[in-house]
């Protein structure tokens, strides 16, 4: 049975946290300052410590960077809480942070994913579920907790959020937190297929359906048999397609193109769109009675400006995964965390992690705020700048040379692009993979929140 340390001067924190690690299968500790703690920790040493950053005898970081207790596991709790506190605390190698009045919620699925390894437990735990999506403000706290209500069970779930805010991230949250964790996460980018393939892609097709069709095709639907498709930008998909789509979300059933054979649908679907749902129906991009069977449980991801707290979690996270991956130790200058801190980021999290991982490259040891090459100086992101083009050139090399300018620009984020251009990410689509540069823009971010 796995034992856990409780550090906190307070007595009632102490007591509601040890009922609840102990209906989770721990024994528990008590101590009520470092001097306790010490005695605690020369009796059994725990698997899991939660531990006070402000104790009465002393600093409860500096007190467990002094301890040499590489097997056991630290969870910082403050009342005190601030950027600078979260990621030192994040940096002595803390598995989490939790702000008092702690989320007694979270509490009890984060002790509930941190057993030790010695159970042997194959499944992923409940903090595995959460390990990407980095954050402690509350709009992540209370997404996370819906999370865990709906991903027991069977219903679909549309997330609503702009572009780079983490849909993906969420959706395999779901995914790792549900009965089918087992089985395959398959993610499919609607607006990312061409419409001409994109039946075939998700039912599949049979030898000689159509031409080109030299062989049988096993779509989405089958190969994530038992376990969640997650449909992203749902509005990118034909009328036709989103009929097809509700017939199989209705009868558990579907055709791969080119027979009448039907398969049974043993998949969850977890569908996304940026856009605005109610706008969608009214712009007849999207199919009502289709929107209102995705929409079982809706769940909004709110974009970066409104997650203040965790702009800078985030982007300390993305700086220490690059520092141990080049086994490098660089740092944010002062400077560089103001305007961090002051940028609205319309990229949400794809544009921040970009950003980091730009000045990664430029900075030597110190990551300055003055890059020209991606200035943080407006709401709107990045700095006007002009194309010179000589007189004569082709139209369409006018075009692609806007439009590429332009992707780089907004930090490779397709929406804002087309909202730029003044046209439909459909046709950005179309126009980037005609320049063959669809995925230049969105493959670094897609597996981090």
């Amino acid at each position: 049975m796995p034992h856990l340390l409780i550090t906190d001067d307070e007595p009632a924190i102490c007591d509601v946290l040890a009922e609840i690690a102990s209906t989770e299968g721990y024994t528990v500790a008590v101590a009520k300052d470092i001097r306790q703690a010490r005695i605690q920790l020369g009796r059994q040493k725990p698997d899991l410590m939660l531990l006070d950053m402000v104790l009465p005898d002393g600093d409860g970081i500096q007190f467990w960077s002094d301890l040499e207790l590489p097997d056991t596991r630290v969870v910082f709790m403050t009342g005190h809480s601030s950027i600078d506190s979260a990621i030192e605390a994040l940096r002595c190698g803390a598995v989490d942070y939790l702000r008092k009045p702690v989320n007694l919620q979270r509490v009890r699925a984060l002790l509930a994913g941190m057993k030790p390894s010695l159970n042997e437990r194959q499944e992923p735990s409940s903090a595995d579920c959460f390990k990407n999506m980095i954050g402690q403000s509350r709009a992540m706290q209370l997404l996370c907790a819906h999370i865990e209500k709906v991903a027991p069970t069977q219903a679909t779930v549309l997330l609503v959020g702009e572009s780079g805010t983490g849909k993906e991230l969420a959706a395999e949250a779901i995914h790792l937190a549900s009965p089918r964790r087992k089985k395959p996460f398959m993610p499919v980018n609607c607006g990312a297929i061409s419409p001409n393939l994109i039946e075939s892609e998700l039912f599949g097709h049979e030898k000689g359906s159509f031409t080109g069709a030299d062989r049988q095709h096993i779509g989405y639907f089958e190969r994530a048999q038992g376990g969640t498709l997650f449909l992203d930008e749902i509005t990118e998909m034909s009328m036709d397609l989103q009929v097809r789509l509700l017939r199989v979300l209705e009868t558990g059933r579907f055709m791969r193109v080119g027979t009448n054979v039907e398969i049974p649908a043993d998949v969850r679907i977890v569908a996304a769109t940026n856009c605005n749902p109610e706008q969608a129906m009214s712009e007849g991009t999207l199919r009502e009675d289709l929107y209102y069977r995705l929409s079982v449980f809706p769940l909004e991801l709110a974009p970066l400006r409104e997650r203040q707290d965790d702009v800078m979690l985030l982007a300390d996270h993305f700086l220490q995964k690059l520092n141990k991956e080049n086994r490098t130790h660089k740092v944010f200058s002062p400077s560089a965390l103001k305007a961090i801190q002051e940028y609205a980021w319309p990229g949400n999290i794809r544009e921040l992690r970009n950003y980091v991982y730009r000045s990664f490259i430029l900075a030597d040891d110190v990551i300055e705020g003055d890059f020209t090459t991606f200035d943080l100086h407006s709401p709107s992101g990045g700095s006007s700048k002009d194309i010179v083009l000589p007189v004569g050139v082709p139209l369409a090399e006018a075009n692609r040379e806007l439009i590429l300018a332009t992707l780089k620009q907004c930090g490779g984020v397709k929406k804002l692009t087309a909202e730029r251009l003044g046209i439909s990410l459909k046709t950005l689509y179309n126009r980037l993979e005609e320049y063959g540069a669809t995925e230049g823009d969105s493959s670094t971010a897609r597996r981090t929140l």
